[in-house]
């Protein structure tokens, strides 16, 4: 009995490792496919970004260059991050000297044309958004050996703090957490199965590779502003930068880059030349669409009498954190223990798989008390999976001193499937709490830490090098001192459909941004007027509407934040399908890719023989520079019990083969002799 035995277990360990060799060697920078004839290296994917910055808005064209480099004819699927406030509006696929032109269709219908081209064999391609900052580009029946270009182009708005203008691409993501129990089905091929709490899972967990001589990108962006600029820079990518008669180039010095590292680019106006208000128009259908940008009184003053504050500091220990984000976040928390009021009290949260506090109720900040946090926060390490909502629900829904203001200040890289869930549990359950987000890492999901921190009534501060922390938290102390400008009205000369409906209150360094449509009476050279509160006493603004500048793209803006405020509230409530008839509607008139619709691309003429099949291809992305292959996707540092569910299977075939050659044994009558 020993020797069968133990040829089964070095036959099983033979199986595991077989199946082990894909993940191990897609480490090297190569997708694998699983062939007929074993594992082959197949399809690659390169990048190259256009970016042009003029004003307040960005127009960008994403190159995804697809290879096969494998025997067999294959369907490449990848899946990516895009800005999350990205209006995605066309998309091309080059198939040699052609083009074919992509049309915006309602989500399933373009899903039907797709697979109906890929069936029969002809060359088609498939844009579809996963969350607002994550996009699927499929591409079916690509010939062993072609290439095959698909062109995106989207538009967003540039983003402002404290006097600096900035834009960021993100390259690669995170690895999202994936929380509940495994579907039977599942809609996409990533790692994880569609689960009870996120049923698209399978479509956001595209494989990842932790090296690579095939994810590299190339960047070009050119900035036009219409002021002189005192500063454009790179926060994290060595650039060369060239100066045109105002029009600034920035291109990757060295070539080429890895896609590991989100690229974000700045620039600050000269002081005295730094506009105070920014209008921009785009009339469509005889309405006029704006963009409008005002900066409220930049002078900070603190409160002459600080208001007692409970501050509640909660830090992801994720395996997703390890290496050098919770590098970043031991020292952001280290400052932020630092800027403790003695009339404040604070208390300090840590989850993974698990949650856990140093105290059970918040304690006064004395210098005993800090100490002891500061121990316990720099002995923090990073591991296990991502389980946010008992955290948010401590921080949140712990014993309150009514004395004091309370402020959530939450660090994470917010890698999770969920968020959906969890805004809705910030909303529930926020009350007079302030919710400020800080983001973690090379590649963050801004989405989340951004639309988390506008549920929670806070701002959104993100952090991606060491070298930020102070800087970076030296303006988020500055915003949780207290709102600078409260209590916002906009007067429109006439009737408008304005996004944000109400403009929240702003924090120090902040500016006021809408996007409006207005009616065709609109009368021309009348004011926009704009009211506030500030620590200084009121605060009004007024602008005259013959100052905006035409400029295309406008609307599609306009449009972007219409359907996210769409999407808002049908979380909030509103019915599923009203929203859908809305969001449709105003994506189809726009030509924007969104929840409900999508982008496809079908060339007419077959190019795949029938008799050929088609294997489908996962394009990895890159892991994001600094984190861990294993600290994510190890046991039990997992970012999904698919590890667990894994280990768990090969146990029972284990048992079940071992019982199995036992029992045929035992019923022949070959019963294993009794160890003495």
């Amino acid at each position: 009995m020993r020797r069968p035995i133990l040829i089964l277990l070095l036959v099983f360990t033979h199986f595991v490792a077989a199946q082990e060799v894909s993940p191990q060697d897609m480490q090297t920078g190569s997708l694998l496919l699983r062939m007929k004839t074993g594992y082959v290296v197949a399809t690659r994917m390169n990048t190259s970004v256009d970016l042009r910055v003029t004003g307040l808005a960005a127009w960008v064209s994403v190159r995804q260059e697809f290879r096969n480099d494998g025997p067999d004819w294959v369907e490449g699927v990848y899946v990516f991050p895009l800005p999350d406030e990205a209006a995605v509006d066309h998309m091309r696929l080059y198939i040699g000297e052609r083009f074919i032109e992509g049309e915006i269709r309602e989500k399933e219908q373009a899903k039907k044309e797709y697979e109906k081209a890929k069936s029969e064999g002809r060359k088609a391609s498939l844009v579809e958004q996963q969350r607002a900052n994550l996009f699927t580009t499929s591409v079916a029946n690509i010939a062993p050996g072609e290439t095959v270009v698909v062109e995106l182009e989207y538009q967003e708005t540039v983003h402002y703090d404290e006097g600096i203008f900035s834009i960021r691409f993100p390259l690669t993501m995170t690895p999202r957490y994936i929380p509940g129990s495994p579907l039977p089905d599942r809609q996409g091929s990533g790692w994880s199965a569609d689960t009870t709490e996120v049923p698209d899972a399978s479509l956001i967990t595209p494989p990842v590779v932790t090296r690579s001589d095939n994810h590299k990108v190339d960047f070009n962006a050119s900035i036009d502003v219409g002021v002189p600029l005192a500063l454009v820079a790179s926060r994290y990518h060595v650039v060369d930068i060239a100066n045109q008669a105002g029009r600034y180039t920035v291109e990757l010095a060295g070539g080429d880059v890895p896609m590991d590292h989100d690229i974000e680019l700045t620039w600050k106006p000269v002081p005295d030349r730094a506009p105070r208000a920014l209008l921009f128009n785009e009339e469509l259908d005889g309405q006029v669409h704006t963009l409008l940008m005002m900066l409220p009184p930049d002078e900070y003053t603190a409160p002459t009498q600080p208001i007692p504050r409970e501050l509640i500091f909660v830090i992801d220990t994720s395996g997703s954190m390890h290496g050098r984000s919770i590098e970043q976040a031991r020292r952001a928390l280290g400052l932020a223990l630092s800027g403790l009021r003695p009339e404040d009290r604070f208390n300090v949260i840590q989850f993974n798989s698990t949650t856990s506090w140093l105290y059970p109720d918040s304690v006064a900040a004395t210098s005993a008390n800090i100490d002891v946090a500061r121990r316990y926060v720099n002995g923090l390490t990073a591991n296990g999976g991502t389980e946010m909502r008992p955290a948010l629900e401590r921080a949140l829904l712990s014993a309150r001193f009514e004395s004091h203001l309370r402020q959530v200040i939450f660090v994470t890289d917010g890698s999770v499937g969920n968020e959906e869930a969890l805004f809705g549990l910030i909303e529930q359950h926020l009350g007079s709490t302030r919710l400020f987000t800080v983001g973690i890492g090379s590649a963050p999901n801004s989405w989340f830490m951004r639309k988390a921190a506008e549920a929670g009534r806070g701002t959104f501060t993100l952090i991606s090098a060491l070298h930020e922390v102070n800087e970076k938290m030296d303006r988020l102390f500055r915003k949780l001192e207290q709102p600078q400008v409260t209590d916002i009205s906009i007067d429109w000369p006439g009737e408008v459909e304005m996004y944000p409906e109400t403009v929240q209150d702003l924090y120090a360094g902040e500016p006021i941004m809408v996007r409006a449509r207005l009616a065709e009476d609109t009368p021309v050279g009348a004011p926009v007027r704009i009211q506030g509160r500030s620590l200084l006493g009121g605060w009004e603004a007024e602008l005259e509407w013959t100052m905006g500048e035409d400029r295309s793209g406008v609307a599609t803006l306009w449009a972007r934040a219409r359907i996210a405020d769409l999407l808002d509230r049908r979380r909030r409530g509103a019915p599923e399908e009203e929203v859908r008839q809305q969001v449709v509607a105003t994506a189809l008139r726009h030509h924007l890719v969104s929840r409900y619709t999508s982008l496809v691309a079908v060339d007419k003429t077959p190019v795949r023989p029938a008799n050929e099949q088609l294997a489908k291809d996962q394009v990895p992305n890159l892991l994001p520079y600094g984190q861990s292959h294993s600290a994510i996707f190890g046991f039990p540092a997992t970012a999904t019990p698919a590890g667990i569910y894994r280990m768990n299977g090969i146990l029972l075939m284990l048992i079940g083969w071992l019982l199995f050659i036992y029992f045929r044994f035992w019923r022949s009558g070959n019963v294993p002799p009794k160890d003495d």
